[in-house]
Protein backbone atom coordinates (compact mmCIF):
# COMPACT_ATOMS: atom_id res chain seq x y z
CA UNK A 1 0.00 0.00 0.00
CA UNK A 2 1.03 3.23 -1.39
CA UNK A 3 2.19 6.59 0.86
CA UNK A 4 -0.44 8.62 -0.40
CA UNK A 5 -3.30 5.58 0.21
CA UNK A 6 -1.95 5.08 3.78
CA UNK A 7 -2.52 8.17 4.84
CA UNK A 8 -5.69 8.36 3.33
CA UNK A 9 -7.16 5.10 5.04
CA UNK A 10 -5.56 6.46 7.92
CA UNK A 11 -7.37 9.77 7.75
CA UNK A 12 -10.80 7.89 7.16
CA UNK A 13 -9.86 5.15 10.26
CA UNK A 14 -8.82 8.48 12.50
CA UNK A 15 -12.03 9.98 12.06
CA UNK A 16 -13.88 7.03 13.86
CA UNK A 17 -12.13 8.37 16.94
CA UNK A 18 -14.53 11.43 16.29
CA UNK A 19 -17.84 9.82 16.35
CA UNK A 20 -20.35 9.46 18.78
CA UNK A 21 -20.65 6.20 20.53
CA UNK A 22 -24.21 5.40 19.04
CA UNK A 23 -22.21 5.59 15.61
CA UNK A 24 -19.81 3.48 16.41
CA UNK A 25 -22.26 0.92 17.49
CA UNK A 26 -24.34 1.19 14.73
CA UNK A 27 -21.59 0.94 12.63
CA UNK A 28 -19.98 -1.68 14.29
CA UNK A 29 -23.24 -4.01 13.47
CA UNK A 30 -23.77 -3.25 10.28
CA UNK A 31 -19.95 -5.11 9.92
CA UNK A 32 -20.42 -7.63 12.22
CA UNK A 33 -23.54 -8.90 10.51
CA UNK A 34 -22.31 -8.56 6.76
CA UNK A 35 -19.62 -10.79 8.07
CA UNK A 36 -21.61 -13.41 9.89
CA UNK A 37 -24.15 -13.28 6.57
CA UNK A 38 -20.46 -13.87 4.48
CA UNK A 39 -19.68 -16.89 6.82
CA UNK A 40 -22.44 -18.63 6.26
CA UNK A 41 -22.73 -18.03 2.67
CA UNK A 42 -18.86 -18.84 1.80
CA UNK A 43 -17.81 -21.53 4.62
CA UNK A 44 -18.67 -25.09 4.70
CA UNK A 45 -17.92 -25.01 8.38
CA UNK A 46 -20.22 -21.79 9.50
CA UNK A 47 -23.17 -22.73 7.83
CA UNK A 48 -23.10 -26.49 9.86
CA UNK A 49 -22.69 -25.14 12.64
CA UNK A 50 -24.82 -22.09 12.32
CA UNK A 51 -27.43 -24.19 11.42
CA UNK A 52 -27.08 -26.73 14.02
CA UNK A 53 -27.40 -24.31 16.59
CA UNK A 54 -30.78 -22.86 15.40
CA UNK A 55 -29.09 -20.13 12.56
CA UNK A 56 -30.56 -20.33 9.45
CA UNK A 57 -30.92 -17.78 6.05
CA UNK A 58 -33.81 -16.66 7.29
CA UNK A 59 -32.84 -15.50 10.72
CA UNK A 60 -29.60 -14.66 10.60
CA UNK A 61 -30.45 -10.99 10.01
CA UNK A 62 -32.29 -10.48 12.94
CA UNK A 63 -30.67 -12.74 15.65
CA UNK A 64 -28.00 -10.97 17.97
CA UNK A 65 -24.28 -11.94 18.41
CA UNK A 66 -24.38 -13.92 21.54
CA UNK A 67 -26.59 -16.17 19.49
CA UNK A 68 -24.27 -17.46 17.98
CA UNK A 69 -21.75 -20.43 18.40
CA UNK A 70 -18.25 -20.02 19.95
CA UNK A 71 -15.16 -21.25 18.82
CA UNK A 72 -11.55 -21.81 19.99
CA UNK A 73 -8.19 -22.47 18.97
CA UNK A 74 -8.21 -26.48 18.81
CA UNK A 75 -11.67 -26.35 16.73
CA UNK A 76 -10.04 -23.62 14.87
CA UNK A 77 -7.24 -25.59 14.17
CA UNK A 78 -9.12 -29.14 13.79
CA UNK A 79 -12.16 -27.21 11.19
CA UNK A 80 -9.21 -25.16 9.25
CA UNK A 81 -10.24 -26.16 5.67
CA UNK A 82 -14.10 -26.36 6.42
CA UNK A 83 -13.67 -22.83 8.06
CA UNK A 84 -11.92 -20.59 5.62
CA UNK A 85 -14.05 -18.77 2.51
CA UNK A 86 -11.75 -19.52 -0.07
CA UNK A 87 -10.37 -22.86 -1.86
CA UNK A 88 -7.23 -22.55 -2.44
CA UNK A 89 -6.12 -22.50 1.59
CA UNK A 90 -4.70 -25.83 3.14
CA UNK A 91 -3.48 -26.43 6.60
CA UNK A 92 -0.70 -28.51 5.91
CA UNK A 93 -0.03 -26.50 2.75
CA UNK A 94 0.43 -23.27 4.93
CA UNK A 95 2.46 -25.08 7.40
CA UNK A 96 4.78 -26.64 4.25
CA UNK A 97 4.98 -22.90 3.26
CA UNK A 98 6.03 -21.91 6.88
CA UNK A 99 8.43 -24.76 6.97
CA UNK A 100 10.47 -24.91 3.37
CA UNK A 101 10.20 -21.35 2.54
CA UNK A 102 12.18 -18.12 3.86
CA UNK A 103 10.64 -15.37 6.22
CA UNK A 104 11.29 -13.16 3.43
CA UNK A 105 9.17 -14.63 1.06
CA UNK A 106 6.15 -12.97 2.26
CA UNK A 107 2.83 -14.58 0.42
CA UNK A 108 1.52 -17.51 0.10
CA UNK A 109 0.00 -18.35 -3.42
CA UNK A 110 1.59 -14.70 -4.24
CA UNK A 111 -1.82 -13.09 -2.59
CA UNK A 112 -2.05 -14.25 1.47
CA UNK A 113 -0.04 -13.17 4.29
CA UNK A 114 0.81 -15.98 6.79
CA UNK A 115 0.83 -15.50 10.57
CA UNK A 116 1.45 -18.47 12.94
CA UNK A 117 0.79 -18.14 16.59
CA UNK A 118 3.14 -19.89 19.59
CA UNK A 119 4.62 -23.81 18.44
CA UNK A 120 5.45 -24.53 21.99
CA UNK A 121 2.81 -27.09 22.31
CA UNK A 122 3.99 -29.04 19.05
CA UNK A 123 1.95 -27.51 16.08
CA UNK A 124 1.31 -23.81 15.89
CA UNK A 125 -2.08 -22.08 14.27
CA UNK A 126 -1.97 -19.91 11.19
CA UNK A 127 -3.64 -17.20 10.55
CA UNK A 128 -4.00 -15.92 6.99
CA UNK A 129 -4.73 -12.28 5.78
CA UNK A 130 -5.75 -11.19 2.40
CA UNK A 131 -4.37 -8.25 1.04
CA UNK A 132 -7.59 -6.26 1.69
CA UNK A 133 -7.58 -7.34 5.28
CA UNK A 134 -3.51 -6.92 5.60
CA UNK A 135 -3.64 -2.98 4.09
CA UNK A 136 -6.94 -2.45 6.89
CA UNK A 137 -5.04 -4.47 9.54
CA UNK A 138 -1.70 -1.94 8.68
CA UNK A 139 -4.08 1.01 8.86
CA UNK A 140 -5.26 0.22 12.32
CA UNK A 141 -1.59 -0.39 13.21
CA UNK A 142 -0.99 2.74 12.71
CA UNK A 143 -3.67 4.61 14.47
CA UNK A 144 -3.07 2.84 17.29
CA UNK A 145 1.04 3.36 17.09
CA UNK A 146 0.62 7.20 16.23
CA UNK A 147 -2.37 7.46 18.91
CA UNK A 148 -3.43 10.68 20.76
CA UNK A 149 -1.27 12.57 18.78
CA UNK A 150 -3.00 15.61 16.63
CA UNK A 151 -2.73 16.06 12.86
CA UNK A 152 0.02 18.69 13.03
CA UNK A 153 2.28 16.17 15.33
CA UNK A 154 1.65 13.34 12.82
CA UNK A 155 2.41 15.44 10.40
CA UNK A 156 5.55 16.95 12.10
CA UNK A 157 6.64 12.82 12.36
CA UNK A 158 6.48 12.42 8.99
CA UNK A 159 8.46 15.00 7.68
CA UNK A 160 11.23 14.47 10.08
CA UNK A 161 11.01 10.96 9.32
CA UNK A 162 10.46 8.43 11.19
CA UNK A 163 13.21 6.59 11.97
CA UNK A 164 11.76 2.83 13.82
CA UNK A 165 13.16 0.10 15.70
CA UNK A 166 11.84 -2.88 16.21
CA UNK A 167 12.68 -5.08 19.09
CA UNK A 168 11.26 -8.40 19.60
CA UNK A 169 10.99 -11.82 17.81
CA UNK A 170 12.15 -11.27 14.43
CA UNK A 171 13.30 -14.33 12.83
CA UNK A 172 9.69 -16.10 11.73
CA UNK A 173 6.28 -15.39 10.20
CA UNK A 174 5.55 -13.26 13.55
CA UNK A 175 2.75 -10.82 12.97
CA UNK A 176 4.47 -7.77 14.66
CA UNK A 177 7.58 -8.24 12.56
CA UNK A 178 5.29 -8.67 9.37
CA UNK A 179 3.04 -6.00 10.43
CA UNK A 180 5.65 -3.27 11.23
CA UNK A 181 8.00 -4.14 8.55
CA UNK A 182 4.94 -3.46 6.48
CA UNK A 183 3.90 -0.26 7.81
CA UNK A 184 7.34 1.04 8.10
CA UNK A 185 7.49 0.80 4.08
CA UNK A 186 3.92 2.45 3.91
CA UNK A 187 4.88 5.65 5.79
CA UNK A 188 8.27 5.78 3.69
CA UNK A 189 10.03 5.79 7.43
CA UNK A 190 13.31 3.99 8.20
CA UNK A 191 13.35 0.31 10.56
CA UNK A 192 16.02 -1.54 12.26
CA UNK A 193 14.81 -4.89 13.41
CA UNK A 194 17.03 -6.12 16.74
CA UNK A 195 16.14 -9.43 17.17
CA UNK A 196 16.07 -10.47 21.26
CA UNK A 197 18.45 -13.32 20.15
CA UNK A 198 21.22 -10.57 19.09
CA UNK A 199 23.76 -9.74 21.82
CA UNK A 200 23.30 -6.93 23.74
CA UNK A 201 27.33 -5.84 22.00
CA UNK A 202 25.45 -5.86 18.82
CA UNK A 203 22.11 -4.28 19.60
CA UNK A 204 24.31 -1.34 21.26
CA UNK A 205 26.50 -0.65 17.62
CA UNK A 206 23.26 -0.59 15.65
CA UNK A 207 21.46 1.70 17.60
CA UNK A 208 24.37 4.54 17.67
CA UNK A 209 24.31 4.35 14.13
CA UNK A 210 20.81 4.14 13.51
CA UNK A 211 19.82 6.58 16.16
CA UNK A 212 16.01 6.03 16.19
CA UNK A 213 13.31 8.08 16.88
CA UNK A 214 10.62 5.44 17.82
CA UNK A 215 10.74 2.45 19.77
CA UNK A 216 8.46 -0.33 18.80
CA UNK A 217 8.70 -4.22 20.76
CA UNK A 218 8.32 -6.23 23.83
CA UNK A 219 8.24 -4.13 26.78
CA UNK A 220 10.78 -6.35 28.34
CA UNK A 221 13.36 -5.99 25.40
CA UNK A 222 12.39 -2.00 25.58
CA UNK A 223 13.44 -2.16 28.99
CA UNK A 224 17.02 -3.26 28.66
CA UNK A 225 17.40 -0.17 25.49
CA UNK A 226 16.37 2.15 28.31
CA UNK A 227 19.09 0.71 30.84
CA UNK A 228 21.73 1.06 28.30
CA UNK A 229 20.56 5.00 27.66
CA UNK A 230 20.49 5.18 31.84
CA UNK A 231 23.98 3.91 31.65
CA UNK A 232 24.98 6.43 28.81
CA UNK A 233 26.09 3.17 26.17
CA UNK A 234 23.49 4.85 23.99
CA UNK A 235 22.42 8.21 23.67
CA UNK A 236 18.46 8.34 22.11
CA UNK A 237 16.32 11.41 21.71
CA UNK A 238 12.66 9.22 21.13
CA UNK A 239 8.96 10.68 19.92
CA UNK A 240 7.27 8.06 21.16
CA UNK A 241 7.62 4.41 22.43
CA UNK A 242 4.86 1.44 21.62
CA UNK A 243 4.81 -1.47 23.41
CA UNK A 244 3.54 -4.57 22.19
CA UNK A 245 3.78 -8.44 22.86
CA UNK A 246 3.47 -8.54 26.50
CA UNK A 247 1.64 -7.01 29.46
CA UNK A 248 3.06 -3.23 30.68
CA UNK A 249 2.51 -3.04 34.12
CA UNK A 250 2.07 0.17 35.70
CA UNK A 251 5.69 0.36 36.99
CA UNK A 252 7.41 -0.53 33.60
CA UNK A 253 5.65 2.05 31.83
CA UNK A 254 6.60 5.01 34.45
CA UNK A 255 10.21 3.52 33.94
CA UNK A 256 10.11 3.76 29.96
CA UNK A 257 8.69 7.45 30.08
CA UNK A 258 10.76 8.65 32.39
CA UNK A 259 14.01 7.33 30.55
CA UNK A 260 12.97 8.04 27.08
CA UNK A 261 11.10 11.32 28.36
CA UNK A 262 8.41 9.93 25.57
CA UNK A 263 4.72 8.89 25.51
CA UNK A 264 4.09 5.47 25.92
CA UNK A 265 1.85 3.34 24.07
CA UNK A 266 0.60 -0.12 25.25
CA UNK A 267 -0.22 -1.73 22.08
CA UNK A 268 -2.60 -4.36 21.88
CA UNK A 269 -2.82 -7.03 19.12
CA UNK A 270 -2.69 -10.90 18.41
CA UNK A 271 -2.24 -13.34 15.47
CA UNK A 272 -5.89 -13.63 14.91
CA UNK A 273 -6.24 -9.98 14.83
CA UNK A 274 -3.42 -7.77 14.78
CA UNK A 275 -5.00 -4.44 15.63
CA UNK A 276 -7.44 -5.27 18.39
CA UNK A 277 -6.74 -1.69 21.02
CA UNK A 278 -4.37 1.08 22.50
CA UNK A 279 -3.55 2.35 25.88
CA UNK A 280 -1.64 5.85 26.06
CA UNK A 281 -1.86 6.27 30.13
CA UNK A 282 -2.68 3.60 32.70
CA UNK A 283 -5.29 5.81 34.33
CA UNK A 284 -7.55 6.53 31.12
CA UNK A 285 -7.40 2.80 30.24
CA UNK A 286 -7.25 0.72 27.16
CA UNK A 287 -9.51 1.36 23.97
CA UNK A 288 -10.32 -1.48 22.04
CA UNK A 289 -11.03 -1.07 18.58
CA UNK A 290 -14.86 -1.16 18.04
CA UNK A 291 -14.40 -0.42 14.23
CA UNK A 292 -12.11 -3.07 13.25
CA UNK A 293 -13.37 -6.35 15.55
CA UNK A 294 -16.27 -7.20 18.56
CA UNK A 295 -14.53 -8.45 21.69
CA UNK A 296 -16.99 -9.88 24.14
CA UNK A 297 -16.35 -10.37 27.74
CA UNK A 298 -18.51 -12.97 29.20
CA UNK A 299 -17.91 -14.86 32.46
CA UNK A 300 -13.70 -14.00 32.83
CA UNK A 301 -13.55 -15.20 29.29
CA UNK A 302 -12.94 -13.08 25.76
CA UNK A 303 -14.47 -13.75 22.30
CA UNK A 304 -13.34 -11.82 19.37
CA UNK A 305 -15.25 -11.51 16.16
CA UNK A 306 -12.91 -10.03 13.36
CA UNK A 307 -14.55 -7.60 10.95
CA UNK A 308 -12.27 -7.31 8.13
CA UNK A 309 -11.05 -10.84 7.75
CA UNK A 310 -13.46 -12.01 5.10
CA UNK A 311 -10.67 -14.95 3.95
CA UNK A 312 -10.61 -16.70 6.99
CA UNK A 313 -13.44 -15.34 9.62
CA UNK A 314 -13.31 -15.71 13.00
CA UNK A 315 -16.37 -15.47 14.78
CA UNK A 316 -16.63 -15.23 18.84
CA UNK A 317 -13.22 -17.25 18.48
CA UNK A 318 -12.05 -17.60 22.23
CA UNK A 319 -8.84 -15.68 23.38
CA UNK A 320 -6.95 -16.44 26.29
CA UNK A 321 -6.26 -12.95 27.54
CA UNK A 322 -7.74 -11.24 30.50
CA UNK A 323 -10.02 -7.99 30.47
CA UNK A 324 -12.46 -6.74 32.50
CA UNK A 325 -14.68 -3.66 31.23
CA UNK A 326 -14.42 0.16 32.32
CA UNK A 327 -18.09 0.85 31.92
CA UNK A 328 -19.75 4.19 33.32
CA UNK A 329 -17.01 6.07 32.96
CA UNK A 330 -16.07 9.34 30.94
CA UNK A 331 -14.43 8.41 27.78
CA UNK A 332 -12.25 10.40 25.39
CA UNK A 333 -13.24 8.43 22.73
CA UNK A 334 -16.28 6.29 21.57
CA UNK A 335 -14.62 2.63 21.86
CA UNK A 336 -15.01 0.05 24.75
CA UNK A 337 -12.69 1.37 27.78
CA UNK A 338 -11.11 -1.75 29.20
CA UNK A 339 -8.64 -2.20 31.80
CA UNK A 340 -5.09 -3.23 31.01
CA UNK A 341 -5.16 -6.93 29.35
CA UNK A 342 -3.86 -9.36 31.10
CA UNK A 343 -1.95 -12.04 29.60
CA UNK A 344 1.41 -13.80 29.87
CA UNK A 345 4.07 -11.94 31.42
CA UNK A 346 7.55 -14.15 32.01
CA UNK A 347 10.88 -13.09 33.76
CA UNK A 348 13.97 -13.24 31.53
CA UNK A 349 16.88 -15.44 32.13
CA UNK A 350 20.04 -13.63 32.90
CA UNK A 351 23.86 -15.28 32.37
CA UNK A 352 27.35 -14.14 31.56
CA UNK A 353 28.65 -14.85 28.70
CA UNK A 354 32.26 -15.37 27.65
CA UNK A 355 33.82 -11.92 28.31
CA UNK A 356 31.61 -12.12 31.72
CA UNK A 357 28.97 -9.53 30.91
CA UNK A 358 25.55 -10.18 31.13
CA UNK A 359 23.16 -11.35 28.28
CA UNK A 360 19.91 -12.40 28.65
CA UNK A 361 17.86 -14.86 27.53
CA UNK A 362 14.15 -13.52 26.39
CA UNK A 363 10.87 -16.27 27.01
CA UNK A 364 9.38 -15.26 23.49
CA UNK A 365 12.52 -16.02 22.23
CA UNK A 366 11.80 -19.90 22.80
CA UNK A 367 8.37 -19.85 22.87
CA UNK A 368 8.29 -20.65 19.37
CA UNK A 369 9.78 -24.16 19.50
CA UNK A 370 7.71 -26.70 17.10
CA UNK A 371 8.72 -30.20 18.15
CA UNK A 372 6.28 -33.24 17.15
CA UNK A 373 5.29 -34.88 20.70
CA UNK A 374 6.31 -32.24 23.10
CA UNK A 375 3.40 -30.83 24.85
CA UNK A 376 4.41 -28.45 26.82
CA UNK A 377 7.93 -27.28 28.42
CA UNK A 378 8.96 -24.94 31.32
CA UNK A 379 12.32 -23.15 31.63
CA UNK A 380 13.98 -23.54 35.35
CA UNK A 381 17.12 -21.71 36.19
CA UNK A 382 19.77 -23.39 38.20
CA UNK A 383 22.55 -21.57 39.30
CA UNK A 384 23.82 -18.35 37.47
CA UNK A 385 24.87 -20.03 34.19
CA UNK A 386 22.66 -23.00 34.11
CA UNK A 387 19.07 -24.35 33.42
CA UNK A 388 16.90 -27.17 32.66
CA UNK A 389 14.30 -27.76 30.53
CA UNK A 390 11.18 -29.76 31.75
CA UNK A 391 9.50 -31.15 29.34
CA UNK A 392 6.26 -32.96 29.03
CA UNK A 393 5.56 -35.32 25.72
CA UNK A 394 3.43 -37.15 24.70
CA UNK A 395 4.64 -40.87 24.72
CA UNK A 396 7.76 -42.39 25.70
CA UNK A 397 8.26 -43.21 21.99
CA UNK A 398 9.16 -39.56 21.13
CA UNK A 399 11.64 -39.29 24.30
CA UNK A 400 15.17 -39.05 22.62
CA UNK A 401 13.43 -37.53 19.32
CA UNK A 402 12.26 -34.78 21.40
CA UNK A 403 14.99 -34.29 23.60
CA UNK A 404 17.95 -34.26 20.51
CA UNK A 405 15.38 -31.60 19.50
CA UNK A 406 15.21 -29.75 21.65
CA UNK A 407 18.47 -29.08 22.46
CA UNK A 408 20.16 -28.53 19.28
CA UNK A 409 17.27 -25.41 19.07
CA UNK A 410 18.49 -24.77 22.53
CA UNK A 411 21.84 -24.58 21.41
CA UNK A 412 21.44 -22.77 18.57
CA UNK A 413 19.94 -19.86 20.15
CA UNK A 414 22.64 -20.01 23.13
CA UNK A 415 24.85 -19.55 20.40
CA UNK A 416 23.61 -17.14 18.55
CA UNK A 417 23.52 -14.84 22.33
CA UNK A 418 27.10 -16.35 22.54
CA UNK A 419 26.05 -17.67 25.36
CA UNK A 420 28.04 -21.10 24.86
CA UNK A 421 29.28 -22.19 28.17
CA UNK A 422 25.83 -22.22 29.69
CA UNK A 423 25.22 -25.64 30.74
CA UNK A 424 21.59 -26.90 29.99
CA UNK A 425 19.74 -30.09 30.46
CA UNK A 426 16.45 -31.96 29.25
CA UNK A 427 14.43 -33.87 32.17
CA UNK A 428 11.03 -35.26 31.18
CA UNK A 429 8.08 -35.28 33.82
CA UNK A 430 4.76 -36.13 33.92
CA UNK A 431 3.02 -32.74 33.92
CA UNK A 432 4.02 -29.21 34.05
CA UNK A 433 1.92 -27.56 36.62
CA UNK A 434 -0.01 -24.72 36.94
CA UNK A 435 1.55 -22.09 39.18
CA UNK A 436 0.14 -22.45 43.06
CA UNK A 437 -0.98 -18.63 43.24
CA UNK A 438 -1.89 -17.56 40.03
CA UNK A 439 -3.18 -20.71 38.38
CA UNK A 440 -1.51 -20.13 35.39
CA UNK A 441 1.45 -21.69 33.68
CA UNK A 442 4.56 -20.26 33.89
CA UNK A 443 7.11 -20.23 31.02
CA UNK A 444 10.10 -19.86 33.32
CA UNK A 445 10.31 -20.23 36.86
CA UNK A 446 13.60 -18.60 38.02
Amino acid sequence: MGYVNVLWNLYKMTRNTKKTRQEIVKLQEKKWRRMVRHAYDASPYYRQTFEAAGITAGNIDSLPLSAFPTIDKAGFMEHFDQLVTVPDLKQEELRAFDSQTSVSQKLFRGKYHVVHSSGSTGKPGYFIYDEAAWNQMLVGIIRGALWGMTAAQIGKLLLEGPRIVYIAATDGRYGGAMAVGDGVDGLNARQLFLDIKTPLEEWMEKIREFQPNMIIGYPSAIKILGELAHEGEVDLKVLRVVSCGEPLGASLRKYLEDTFQAKVVNFYGASESLALGAELTGEDGMYLFDDMNVIEVEEGAIYLTSLYNFAQPLIRYRISDRLSLREGERAEYPFTKVESVQGRSEDLLWFENRRGEREFLHPLAVEGFCVEGLLDYQFRRQDKNAFEMLAEISGEERKEVVRKEMLQKMGKILREKRLDEVEFRVRFVREILPDSVTGKKKLIVV
